[in-house]
């Protein structure tokens, strides 16, 4: 005797064939647009928490520069504002070089993004460059807050009291720590940047898959935005007295 049909059975008694899932597919999502539209989200929640931090740290610099202008406008003049300048164009640059990059995986153009990524690596360790010549010549100069500091090299006025001089080497704390926060996600950049240029060597980036690719744009355009504050803040600040 015959054994009945199936109920996934078709008319001519066959099983229609489902269509294999995209290789980059995880098994939570229905589809790549729903997994990219995911890894967005939460690479702008990651940002949203990075604009915090470095928010609270640019108020606190914002509340001591309003206590003490006169203080924080004089210790910036002891920065090297051509190293700064030098800097924002470098990072610039390397946004339009991501941009570039990113724009290669969105058309599968595998050439184009390996050339573009190792453009924006060679910027990245050109910008950390100049920063680590920069420190140098702060560490010489004796501002490195610390017992070693030593506002004599700023050319203060007289007039100065020790609580001035005290708002001077504040100055110079939060320049350090800022644009050392700075540069290590920098570094965390250009690891990320150097991974998905190994990738896309690769050819893992297509058309139809560039997340990773897209997601460590975001991230480094995030970084070069931070600096395109921090430049006029730190940098420029005695051009407003």
């Amino acid at each position: 005797m015959p054994e009945p049909a199936t109920a996934t059975a078709t008319a001519t008694g066959t099983v229609p064939a489902t269509a294999p899932a995209p290789a980059h597919l995880a098994h939570h999502f229905e589809d790549l647009d729903q997994q990219h539209e995911a890894a967005t989200l939460g690479m702008w929640t990651f940002l949203a928490t990075e604009v915090l931090f470095f928010g609270g740290l640019l108020c606190g610099f914002a509340v001591y520069r309003a206590i003490d202008f006169e203080a924080f406008a004089l210790a910036s003049r002891g920065l090297n504002a051509w190293c700064g300048g030098i800097n924002t164009v470098v990072l610039l640059t390397s946004s339009l070089s991501m941009a570039l990059a990113v724009h290669g995986g969105q058309t599968g153009n595998r050439k184009a993004q390996v050339r573009y990524l190792l453009i924006t690596l060679l910027l990245g360790f050109c910008f950390l460059g100049i920063k680590a010549f920069e420190y140098t010549e702060e560490y010489h100069k004796h501002l490195v807050p610390g017992p070693h500091f030593d506002p004599a090299t700023l050319h203060l006025p007289e007039h100065f009291a020790p609580r001035e001089l005290k708002h001077a080497q504040l100055f110079f704390i939060f320049y350090f720590f800022m644009t050392g926060l700075h540069a290590f996600h920098m570094i965390v950049g250009i690891g990320l940047v150097s991974w998905i240029a190994w990738k896309a060597r690769r050819g893992a980036f297509t058309a139809e898959y560039n997340t990773p690719l897209e997601l460590t744009g975001l991230y480094w355009h995030f970084v070069d935005i931070v600096w395109v504050f921090l430049f006029p803040l730190l940098y420029l600040i005695y051009l407003h007295k």
